[in-house]
């Protein structure tokens, strides 16, 4: 048999339980690797739908929480980096005010499944992405 062999596939990875991340509430963290090194993603709920995103600004690249899991800002309706106040759009990582205006955050695929014990999120990651 000719070909290529086949790029490993990438399990899904368990994040939390579904009702752990509450709209507008605390995210979160999971550590990973992307082509620059160890980087961490995180994980947000946000109109009843889980997001992931790579946690670093896309104004300079720090990580964007207040705290461990604070990435909202007080009305719980954008996320903002801590450092110089980009204000992002949680379903879409689009900054919406703040020195990055127009810039997104690196999406990571984020979703709710059934599992053996209830609901769940999980991270689907992909080749540039990684769990740790």
């Amino acid at each position: 048999m000719t070909g290529t062999p086949l790029e490993p596939v990438l399990e899904p990875v368990r994040i939390c339980a579904s009702e752990d991340l509450v709209d507008g509430g605390d995210g979160v963290r999971h550590k990973a690797v992307d082509k620059s090194g160890e980087a961490t993603v995180f994980f947000v709920r946000y109109d009843g739908k889980p997001f992931g995103y790579l946690n670093r600004c896309a104004h300079v690249p720090m990580e964007m929480d207040w705290s461990e899991g604070k990435f909202f800002e007080s009305s719980g309706l954008y996320l903002m980096c801590a450092t110089h106040g980009a204000i992002y759009e949680p379903d879409t990582g689009k900054c919406v005010g703040g020195p990055c205006r127009g810039a997104r955050l690196r999406r990571v695929a984020a979703e709710d499944r059934d599992t053996s014990d209830g609901r769940a999120v999980f991270w689907l990651p992909d080749d540039d992405l990684r769990p740790a």
